[in-house]
C-alpha cells in the first residue's frame, strides 16, 4: 500500500525501504509573513553598473545573484588579501621588518614608510588591511621573500591555485595595475572567505580607525562600515584600470552574506550598488528550521490494536532559505511498523529539497517505545476481533 498526501508545511524529506511504504510530500511555507513585509524578496535583482558581481550566502554555498562572476577583470588593491594571506603563512605578528627603499617609494596609498624603519609584521597587517597602503603590502612581500618580488608573486600565485581560484594570476603584491593581474568577482570572494578565518584579519578589516606605530593614523576606504548593518570588512580597491572594486561580509540575523562588485565607475557607485544588492539579499532570505525539532512528522500504525508510532527527526536543522523559491520536503516511512519498537528506531527518513537539490535530510526515529503483547494478549486481540466479526454478521 502507498498512501500520498499534499499539504502546507514547515519541511520535507524521503527514505529508500525495501518493503512497502508509506510516502508524504509536503510543501513548505517558510516566513509567509516575512515575505508580505519585504516585497524585495519578490523583486529582481537590483541593476548594478559594475562590469561584474557576485553575491554568496557563505553558509550554504549558494550564489544568489550574479553578473559575469568569473570575467578575468583587475581587482585593484583587493589583491593585498592574497598578501596578508602568504604573509600569515610565512611570518609571526612580532616579527620587525626592516623597510626597503622600493616599498618606501612605491606611491599612491601609502601609511609614509621609510627606507631603513623597523617596524612589526603586525602593524604593516593593520597598514595593508584598513588603509590599503602599497608600502606596507611591499614591505611584507620583501620580508617575506627576502627582497625577491617575483618570488613572492610566484608564492601568491601557487596559493591561488591551491585555493582552486582558477580565474586568478597575479603580477605584483600591492594590485597597482599591470599586465596579466587579474581576478574574478567569484574568486575575490573565495579568497575573502578564507582570510576572513583567520581572527587577526577580521579583527583588522572592521575597524574604520586605527593608530600604529610613528603615530600614524589609519583611516578605511570602506564606506559601508559602521553604516551597513552587520557589515563587517573585508576589502576595498581603485585603480584606473580596476575602477572602484570592494568585497563585502555582513553578518546579521543568523545569515552570513559576502558581496563582491569589480569595476564600478565612482566611488559612488560602487557603494550604493553593494548596499542594494546586500538588501536584496537579506530580504530574499531568511534562517528557518527545514528540519523542526520535536515535530511529530508522521504515525506509522502498530499490530494488535496498539497505538501508531510517532516518528520525529533524530536532529533539526536550521538554515538559510530563499523565501521565493518553494521547499518540497518527502517524508517517508513503513506503511506498518513491526512490533517492538524502541524509543529512539530509526523506522523512516525526511528529506528537504529546493527544485531538485538537496538541502537538509535526517533520519525519523520512534518517539516512544510500543511494545509486543504476550500470549495472552495476543489471543485477547484476536479473540475480540473474531467475535466483532461475528457480531456483525448478526447485525
Amino acid at each position: 500500500m502507498r498512501a500520498s498526501t499534499r499539504r502546507r508545511c514547515t519541511s520535507a524529506s524521503g527514505f529508500a525501504w525495501a518493503r512497502v511504504l508509506l510516502v508524504v510530500r509536503r510543501f513548505i511555507v517558510v516566513a509567509a509573513a516575512a515575505l508580505a513585509l519585504a516585497p524585495s524578496a519578490q523583486g529582481a535583482v537590483p541593476t548594478v553598473n559594475a562590469r561584474a558581481f557576485i553575491v554568496v550566502d557563505a553558509s550554504t554555498g549558494d550564489v544568489l545573484a550574479q553578473h559575469d562572476a568569473d570575467a578575468h577583470v583587475p581587482i585593484a588593491s583587493i589583491t593585498k588579501l592574497m598578501t596578508v594571506l602568504i604573509a600569515l603563512e610565512h611570518t609571526r605578528p612580532n616579527d620587525v621588518v626592516t623597510v626597503q627603499r622600493a616599498a618606501a617609494e612605491v606611491g599612491e596609498s601609502t601609511i609614509n614608510l621609510r627606507a631603513g624603519e623597523r617596524i612589526s609584521v603586525r602593524e604593516l597587517l593593520a597598514g595593508a588591511l584598513i588603509q590599503s597602503a602599497n608600502d606596507a603590502a611591499d614591505a611584507l612581500a620583501d620580508y617575506v621573500a627576502h627582497g625577491d618580488e617575483r618570488a613572492f608573486v610566484a608564492m601568491m600565485n601557487a596559493k591561488a591555485k591551491q585555493l582552486g581560484l582558477a580565474g586568478t594570476h597575479f603580477s605584483r603584491p600591492d594590485g597597482l595595475d599591470a599586465p596579466h593581474h587579474y581576478s574574478t568577482a567569484r574568486d575575490v570572494t573565495r579568497l575573502a572567505q578564507e582570510l576572513m578565518k583567520r581572527p587577526v584579519v577580521r579583527s583588522l578589516v572592521r575597524e574604520r580607525t586605527a593608530v600604529i606605530e610613528g603615530g600614524r593614523t589609519l583611516h578605511t576606504w570602506n564606506d559601508l562600515l559602521g553604516v551597513f548593518r552587520g557589515l563587517v570588512g573585508v576589502k576595498t580597491g581603485h585603480t584606473g584600470a580596476a575602477g572602484w572594486c570592494e568585497v563585502a561580509d555582513v553578518k546579521r540575523d543568523g545569515l552570513d552574506v559576502y558581496a563582491t562588485i569589480l569595476g564600478s565607475p565612482t566611488r559612488g557607485s560602487r557603494n550604493a550598488d553593494l548596499a542594494a544588492l546586500l538588501r536584496w539579499a537579506f530580504g530574499v532570505e531568511r534562517t528557518a528550521w527545514v528540519i523542526a525539532p520535536g515535530r511529530v512528522y508522521v504515525r506509522v500504525p502498530t499490530a494488535y490494536g496498539r497505538a501508531a508510532v510517532p516518528l520525529v527527526a533524530s536532529r533539526s536543522v536550521l538554515r538559510p532559505v530563499r523565501l521565493d523559491r518553494p521547499l518540497v520536503e518527502r517524508v517517508l516511512a513503513p506503511a506498518a511498523a513491526d512490533l517492538p519498537v524502541r524509543r529512539g528506531e530509526q523506522l523512516g527518513e525526511v528529506r528537504v529539497f529546493s527544485g531538485r537539490q538537496l538541502v537538509a535530510r535526517a533520519p525519523l526515529v520512534a518517539a516512544r517505545s510500543v511494545s509486543r503483547p504476550g500470549f495472552f494478549g495476543r489471543l485477547g486481540f484476536y479473540g475480540g476481533r473474531t467475535f466483532s466479526h461475528i457480531g456483525g454478521w448478526f447485525s
